[in-house]
């Protein structure tokens, strides 16, 4: 009897998935084939150089991570472009002798999409996200990358769910 269960609760999870009623990354049935992601330029007034490159690569591998979506450099049904407007570095708390106990890397990036199908999933805003560490630190090497890969992953997933997962 366990055995017909489990083999009926997957044959209804293939059908769902299959049919394009729902799949597994929450997006629904997504109107393309393709998708095409612009180099995202760093405008910032303080400048991290590589960041942008980073960023631009995180979001092309979201999308093809969790749909399956063609990523082109052209034409694409799906088109993110915009620019990284923020980088900031700030402390958050101090020590009684005014040194920063806490500082806080905050990075924000505009993003356009555009839909070519479904010009009503169009869109222009910004996404923030930060990354909070000990004021005594410098953000160089790996806790710079690690600080990086914590914004971005935050980021790059609200892309996804504003313009494909809608939530």
């Amino acid at each position: 009897m366990k055995k017909h269960s489990i083999l009926l609760l997957f044959l209804v999870a293939i059908t769902l998935s299959g049919c394009g009623a729902y799949n597994f990354t929450g997006t629904g049935k997504i109107d393309a084939k393709t998708f095409q992601v612009n180099y995202f330029q760093n405008n910032a007034p303080l400048i991290e150089p590589g960041i942008e490159r980073t960023f631009t690569i995180r979001l092309q591998e979201i999308i093809q991570n969790q749909t399956n979506l063609n990523l082109t450099n052209n034409s694409g049904d799906l088109l993110y472009e915009g620019e990284i407007t923020q980088y900031n570095i700030t402390p958050m708390t101090a020590t009684a002798d005014q040194k920063a106990a806490q500082s806080r890397l905050s990075i924000t990036i505009n993003v356009r999409f555009v839909n070519k199908n479904k010009d009503e999933d169009n869109f222009e805003k910004p996404f923030t996200f930060f990354y909070d560490y000990p004021g005594t630190d410098q953000l160089v090497g790996s806790k710079l990358s690690t600080a990086l890969d914590v914004i971005f992953e935050r980021i790059t997933q609200d892309i996804f769910n504003e313009s494909l997962a809608k939530w």
